[in-house]
């Protein structure tokens, strides 16, 4: 069985839902996390909702648990490592799915001197996708893979392939070899909670070097992981 997920149309920017854009939530006072490498705020890419056993969600509110929430760093596509897990450049946080509230924007202010990051009137669009969208679990019983699933929805619906915007739980489908991070607490494998595709629409797409991304996380230790190939 594979789940894919798909455009599920606008939400609101601080849905407590499996999302892809909008405003991120967390606990208040909560600040917005800094990339390790330019030391500039991140870009805030999804929201994956998580059940009680740490898989992402793919049923009904009933399952909500914890949120699982992505950041990558956008100040300087191709410089700062944000394709790696642990790099510093990305973020992937596990947060209770209740008491959050949306993170403040960073106040703009030039951090190194003016080396590594210099934000400009604009910021907002580095921070935040262009729009906020629904994603929205589609089960395919029988596709034992994310690329047999993905060509059996475009058969289905006669769409493109690339309207797809990744899967929930399941095997990663790697572009390269096998990365699975292990979990930094308990040293253990962590297992895929989301993969996520760009995006058709090129104005509000994530940026993973035309490629996917995936999200690990370990539900006995909380903890969680993010990279991307291409």
């Amino acid at each position: 069985m594979t789940t894919l997920i798909t455009e599920g149309g606008p939400v609101a920017a601080d849905a407590t839902v499996t999302r892809i854009g909008g405003v991120p939530l967390a606990p208040p006072g909560t600040p917005w996390p800094s990339c390790g490498d330019c030391g500039g705020p991140m870009q805030f890419l999804a929201q994956i909702v998580l059940d009680w056993s740490g898989a992402a969600a793919t049923g009904g509110p009933g399952q909500q648990d914890r949120l699982l929430v992505l950041f990558a760093c956008q100040n300087r596509p191709g410089v700062c490592q944000d394709w790696e897990a642990r790099s510093g450049a990305n973020l992937a946080l596990v947060l209770p799915a209740q008491g959050l509230v949306p993170i403040p924007l960073p106040v703009p202010t030039d951090l190194d001197q003016g080396e590594d990051y210099d934000p400009d009137e604009d910021e907002d669009e580095v921070l935040l996708l262009g729009a906020t969208r629904a994603a929205e679990p589609q089960v395919f019983p029988d596709a034992s893979d994310f690329d047999s699933a993905r060509a059996a929805w475009a058969a289905r619906t006669g769409r493109p392939r690339n309207h797809v915007l990744g899967q929930l739980n399941g095997t990663p489908a790697w572009l390269q070899y096998d990365q699975t991070p292990s979990c930094a607490t308990c040293a253990e494998p962590m297992r895929l909670a989301v993969q996520l595709q760009e995006g058709p629409d090129p104005l509000t797409a994530m940026n993973f070097g035309s490629g996917r991304a995936y999200a690990f996380t370990c539900s006995a230790c909380t903890d969680a992981a993010f990279l991307w190939q291409c």
